[in-house]
């Protein structure tokens, strides 16, 4: 256990440490390049939800994904675009947690298709436009990345030391509310932190960050359910002691739009 543990430790910092590094000292393109390999990788995972057999339908989904990729930034090069691209992101994880709580046993190919889209398109859109439209972009996005990445480091720990009540036992019996709790903790000190360095007023900027670290929970919670419909442990192998693309990033898909439509609401880092 103590060495699963080292190897999960290491590719994490490992990774944490390539990303900032790309973030904050790469000219913006090298972020860009980055985060669209990274979301076309996790749509690869992604295709084997669908249980598709065929290398070439995972493919077109992939290639698919890519395109509507190109086409959504297109549409969020005004502000009124990516307000509504936003808002809809919004009322799609707010429809996943509906499905997690309601009905996770009543997904298709096509329903695991769509959420496909609907996670990962937005995700890459708001990260983007956190690092290229906000001033201080560089700084927003390796907060928003840590503010998801603490509150996973902080579920996994209390979970795995307090963890009693099961969150959702249909969809991902391993998760706790007591993990649930560690990790929302973890994050208010990291959003508490923000706060202070963005010169953020807590009052709002608080409630928001809590927000984006429950919908975090909303798209790991999706990606677990897909992955029991698939019949799959882990996304992919590709990272040791993690599993796959987008068992790194599911709860960022679920929690990047909620804080850019939060901080545009609030005329922050424009």
């Amino acid at each position: 256990m103590f060495e699963g543990l080292k190897t999960r430790v290491v590719t994490a910092v490992v990774l944490a440490a390539v990303l900032i590094s790309v973030v904050l000292w790469l000219p913006p393109a090298a972020t860009v390049a980055v985060l669209t390999a990274t979301v076309l990788a996790g749509a690869w995972e992604w295709s084997a939800f669908l249980r598709v057999g065929s290398v070439v339908l995972r493919v077109a989904y992939v290639v698919a994904v890519g395109v509507l990729l190109l086409v959504a930034w297109q549409l969020t090069e005004k502000p009124v675009g990516r307000d509504v691209m936003l808002l809809l992101s919004l009322a799609w994880w707010i429809g996943a947690l509906a499905w997690i709580v309601i009905a996770p046993r009543r997904v298709t190919p096509w329903s695991a298709a769509l959420a496909g889209v609907l996670a990962l398109v937005p995700a890459w859109v708001a990260l983007l436009r956190l690092r290229l439209d906000l001033k201080d972009g560089a700084q927003w996005l390796i907060f928003a990345l840590v503010l998801v990445w603490v509150a996973d480091i902080g579920a996994f720990f209390f979970g795995k030391r307090f963890g009693r009540v099961r969150l959702a036992p249909k969809v991902s019996p391993g998760k706790t509310w007591e993990g649930v709790l560690g990790g929302v903790a973890a994050s208010a000190v990291v959003a508490v932190a923000g706060g202070s360095w963005f010169d953020v007023p807590l009052c709002v900027f608080l409630p928001l960050c809590l927000l984006a670290v429950g919908f975090s929970i909303v798209g790991d919670l999706t990606e677990s359910l897909l992955k029991r419909f698939a019949g799959i442990k882990d996304s992919g192998t590709l990272f040791p002691g993690h599993g796959g693309v987008m068992d790194r990033i599911d709860s960022v898909t679920g929690a990047a739009p909620v804080l850019l439509f939060g901080l545009v609401l609030l005329g922050v880092g424009a």
